[in-house]
C-alpha cells in the first residue's frame, strides 16, 4: 500500500467509523493530498517513507504560500491524524509526526453584535409593512412564496441567534427535532453528537409561526418534506442560501458582510453577560473541550470591568488611606 492509498482509507475511517463531519472530511482530504503530493514530488510515495524534516519543510512551504495560520495548524493536525491511523491499523511502523510541534494559532476574538444590533437585527426588517405583497402569476393563481420566505428568513436569524447553532446544525434541523411542549430542539453537531438547545421567546414564536403558517406553503411542491427549512423549491435550505441571508438582513441594518457564525458567538458572549456559567455555554455550544468556550470569556473587557466595579469594594476608592498628606 503506498500513501494515497493510506490517505482514501484514512478519509473512509473518518467517513465511517469516526463520524467526521462532511466539511471536516474535506478539509482534510484537501489538506493530505496536498501533503501526498509534496512528497511525491520528493520522489516519496511509500507509507514508511516521510520523515519529521519532510513534514515540518512542507508547513513551512505552507506558511511561505501565505496561508494563514489557522489553516498551518489545520494541515498540521490532519497529517498527525493520518500517520497516527496508518500506525494504529499497522499500516507502517513509524509515526514521524509525532514530534511535530503545531504551528501557535493566533488568539482572535469572535466579532460579537450588540444588544442593539441584534434587536435591529430581529426586528426592523420584519416590521409588517415590508412583508412582501402576493404576485398573481400569468395563470392567474396567487403566489405567497414571497411571504413565506420572508417569515422564512425572520425564523432563521430568530433560531440561529436564541439557539447558538452552527449554519450546517440550522440546515439539517428536520421536524421531528422540533419539540414545542418541550420548548427544545434537538441538534445533531460535530461528529454526530446530538444535543439539546432551549428554544424560548421570539425564537421560539417566530419558528412556530413559519412552521404552522409559512412552510406548507413552500413544502406545496417539494420532495423532501423532513427538513424544518426550506427553499422557494421546497428542498432543504443549503448553508449557502442561509449566508446569503444573514448579508442581505444584515446589509438591511447597517451590519456589513453578517456571518451565521457571528450570530452564534453573539449568543454564546451574551449568555455569559448574563450570568450563564461557562460549562453550561459549553453544553449548549455543544464544544468538546471547555478551552473553546473560554475564548468568550475574552470578547467583552467592558463587561469584565462594569462587573468588577460592581463587586469589588475598593474598585471605586479614590485614594488609600495610606496616601501621604
Amino acid at each position: 500500500m503506498n500513501l494515497t492509498q493510506a490517505l482514501e482509507e484514512y478519509l473512509g475511517y473518518l467517513a465511517v467509523e469516526r463520524g467526521s463531519a462532511e466539511n471536516t472530511i474535506e478539509s482534510y482530504g484537501r489538506d493530505l493530498r496536498r501533503y501526498v503530493a509534496f512528497l511525491s514530488d520528493r520522489g516519496i510515495e511509500a507509507v514508511d517513507g516521510p520523515q519529521r524534516m519532510d513534514i515540518e519543510e512542507h508547513l513551512a512551504a505552507l506558511q511561505d504560500l501565505g496561508l494563514a495560520p489557522a489553516s498551518v495548524q489545520r494541515a498540521a493536525s490532519a497529517i498527525k491524524g493520518f500517520h497516527r491511523f496508518m500506525v494504529g491499523e499497522q499500516i507502517c511502523e513509524s509515526h514521524p509526526a509525532a514530534d511535530v510541534m503545531l504551528p501557535k494559532k493566533p488568539d482572535r476574538l469572535p466579532d460579537v453584535l450588540s444588544h442593539e444590533q441584534v434587536f435591529a437585527l430581529l426586528d426592523e426588517p420584519f416590521r409588517p409593512e415590508l412583508e412582501p405583497s402576493p404576485r398573481t402569476l400569468k395563470s392567474g393563481k396567487v403566489d405567497v412564496r414571497g411571504q413565506a420566505c420572508f417569515h422564512r428568513d425572520k425564523a432563521i436569524l430568530e433560531v440561529l441567534y436564541g439557539c447558538g447553532l452552527r449554519v450546517s446544525e440550522l440546515c439539517g434541523l428536520d421536524l421531528r427535532d422540533v419539540v414545542f411542549e418541550q420548548e427544545v430542539v434537538r441538534v445533531m453537531g460535530k461528529g454526530l453528537k446530538e444535543r439539546v438547545v432551549p428554544i424560548l421567546g421570539t425564537a421560539a414564536a417566530a419558528l412556530r409561526a413559519y412552521l404552522d403558517d409559512w412552510r406548507p406553503i413552500l413544502s406545496g411542491s417539494g420532495r423532501e418534506n423532513s427538513a424544518v427549512f426550506l427553499n422557494v423549491r421546497g428542498g432543504r435550505i443549503t448553508r449557502q442560501a442561509v449566508h446569503g441571508i444573514c448579508e442581505t438582513y444584515g446589509g438591511i441594518v447597517g451590519i456589513k458582510g453578517l456571518h451565521p457564525h457571528t450570530l452564534r458567538h453573539t449568543y454564546a458572549t451574551h449568555m455569559l453577560e448574563g450570568g450563564m456559567d461557562l460549562r453550561t455555554v459549553q453544553e449548549l455550544l455543544g464544544h468538546a473541550s471547555i478551552s473553546t468556550t473560554q475564548l468568550y470569556t475574552h470578547v467583552d473587557r467592558t463587561h469584565v470591568r462594569m462587573a468588577y466595579l460592581q463587586a469589588h469594594p475598593r474598585a471605586r476608592t479614590g485614594a488609600s488611606r495610606f496616601e501621604e498628606d
